[in-house]
């Protein structure tokens, strides 16, 4: 059955909405996420006053943790595109980047894989001092599907994408506001405060303005449609391939998708996994 509650929306006001995500122990992202944040982005496109919209997660220690390794693979290929064409998982990327409101993910907690994909498809990421970022796709023999290629080549640099895209480890909150990866780190117990003054701050001003402006910053940095196609591809092509089967059983044996397990420290496990 799917879960109706995964996005949490509060209208604090025509102009501001905060949204909590919240599913199971660890916030895995999964099917049901898929289709959720697609009526999700529909909802916020179609309401006429949203200014901007803050993400956040009802878990101190898990933001979004990755997509769930146990989903239905049959239901993920049978869903049908979405308006730009393409499968639901790189569409909600695209349509959420693109949406004329502003776009705010406070992080707290581990945002790996998918959820760091999520994050970077918003337009501003602020962090709280104990969260994790990371794409650990490669350490599990597949390639990350949600265009992380593309958004941390343009926000950090070549060279730092490919650190962090073939590393395949966990950076942390200082480390990744270094990078460019997350825009700045402020104290646990300062950040919903500090995000929701910024936010509340911006849903002040003219929606026209605003809107107009983040789309002529779009205009000068904007992702083509192709690459997240490539990208979703790319991952479908790599992941779940028996050659690999060992590492992802080994990252299972060791608590992966566990609260108290190796999720607190994916980064040095997914290298672990990798030893023989």
């Amino acid at each position: 059955m799917t879960n109706a509650h995964q996005f949490h929306v509060a209208e604090a006001s025509p102009s501001y909405w905060k949204v909590t995500f919240s599913n199971g122990p660890i916030n895995l992202m999964d099917v049901d996420t898929i289709e959720q944040l697609g009526a999700l982005v529909d909802r916020i496109e179609q309401a006429p006053d949203l200014t901007v919209v803050v993400f956040d997660s009802d878990n101190p220690d898990f933001f979004m943790a990755h997509f769930d390794f146990l989903a239905d693979k049959s239901r993920i290929a049978a869903m049908k595109p979405g308006p730009t064409g393409l499968h639901p998982y790189a569409d909600n990327f695209i349509r959420l980047g693109r949406v004329p409101a502003v776009t705010i993910s406070a992080i707290k907690g581990r945002a790996r894989g998918a959820g760091s994909e999520f994050v970077l498809a918003t337009d501003i990421r602020f962090a709280g001092h104990r969260a994790i970022l990371g794409q650990f796709e490669v350490g599990v023999g597949a390639v990350p599907g949600g265009n992380a290629t593309g958004h941390l080549a343009r926000l950090v640099g070549r060279d730092r994408a490919m650190e962090i895209l073939l590393g395949a480890d966990d950076f942390p909150a200082e480390l990744a506001a270094e990078y460019g990866y997350v825009n700045r780190v402020l104290p646990e117990g300062e950040l919903d405060d500090f995000v929701d003054a910024f936010a509340r701050r911006i849903a002040g001003f003219d929606k026209v303005a605003v809107a107009g402006t983040k789309a002529l910053i779009d205009e000068s940095a904007r992702i083509p449609d192709e690459e997240f196609g490539s990208a979703l591809s790319a991952y479908f092509q790599t992941v779940g391939r028996p050659v690999n089967e060992h590492r992802v059983r080994r990252l299972f044996e060791g608590g992966l998708q566990k609260p108290d397990g190796i999720e607190l420290d994916l980064g040095k496990q997914v290298a672990e996994s990798n030893r023989n």
